[in-house]
């Protein structure tokens, strides 16, 4: 796979741009910027990312954030490889159905949360905290985001202490999510993912199957297995996985490169003939 990328020497670098009004941050590795002859992008789309106008917060508005800056950045002959991870999922779907003329190759749905997240056993629990009662969280986040960024570390790891595997490049990325402004635009996010994440798509799905591929976890509360069986009964010939491997749904903590390795060997037989450049 040495050729997926191109500019292999380059280190990977952030870029802050706007998009749909909204100050957005980019990671990228590889060139610069994208033209007709790069072939392939790889994009991955997490949770909910942070924008400052409108509604670009909610569920509806990260879906066309994300097909805004499709537009406005990447050339329309680029096949596209995407990644989602949790909410990221519910987002490709979204963004397949809506652009049926993207050029998706693949789509990697990892620890989905496509359907019924409110009455998933994390859901049961955030869900009146995240719909009802999240202005109550406001002041102790606020009052956390005072705290200078070497106490705010040291909370995290005290916290997560007890993840024995812990990835220490987490620490810093998660000291910025402690700003009030995140913390109230991701539980936003996540009052609406509550309410507006139901049914599975299903037609979506259909549309789309021989595409995607679904990760789901063995012990995860977020999209518990039995929504990985009844997946499983309705595509019986879709490329749907159950985890073997222990990995929780925030793999990132502890199994960020597992999951990263696993993710290059499904797609390295599919796709091989195209990393030519």
């Amino acid at each position: 796979m040495e050729h997926m990328v191109t500019d292999r020497g380059n280190e990977p670098h952030t870029d802050f741009i706007y998009c749909c009004g909204a100050i957005t941050e980019v990671l990228k590795y590889g060139p610069c910027q994208l033209h007709s002859g790069h072939k392939v992008l790889f994009l991955i789309i997490p949770d909910a990312s942070l924008a400052v106008e409108g509604d670009v917060f909610g569920l509806n508005g990260q879906v066309e954030h994300k097909l805004a800056f499709l537009r406005k950045h990447v050339p329309r002959e680029t096949s596209l490889v995407l990644v989602g991870h949790s909410i990221g999922c519910y987002i490709i779907l979204e963004m397949m159905k809506r652009d049926p003329d993207l050029k998706v190759l693949k789509a990697i749905m990892l620890f989905p949360t496509i359907e019924r997240m409110a009455q998933s056993p994390q859901g049961k629990v955030m869900t009146p905290m995240l719909c009802h009662m999240r202005y109550v969280a406001y002041l102790p986040v606020f009052l956390l985001s005072l705290l200078p960024d070497s106490l705010k570390s040291s909370l995290i790891k005290l916290v997560l202490s007890g993840i024995h595997y812990l990835d220490p490049t987490i620490v810093q990325p998660t000291v910025g999510l402690l700003s009030g402004d995140c913390a109230a635009n991701a539980m936003y996010m996540g009052g609406q993912e509550m309410r507006k994440v139901l049914e599975r798509d299903n037609t979506a799905i259909e549309k789309n199957l021989e595409k995607l591929i679904f990760y789901y976890g063995a012990s995860d509360h977020w999209c518990p297995v039995q929504y990985y069986q009844d997946i499983k009964q309705d595509f019986p010939h879709g490329d749907i996985k159950l985890c073997k491997n222990g990995f929780r749904h925030a793999f990132v903590l502890d199994a960020g490169r597992e999951v990263a390795e696993m993710v290059v060997e499904w797609i390295r037989g599919d796709m091989s003939f195209l990393f030519f450049f």
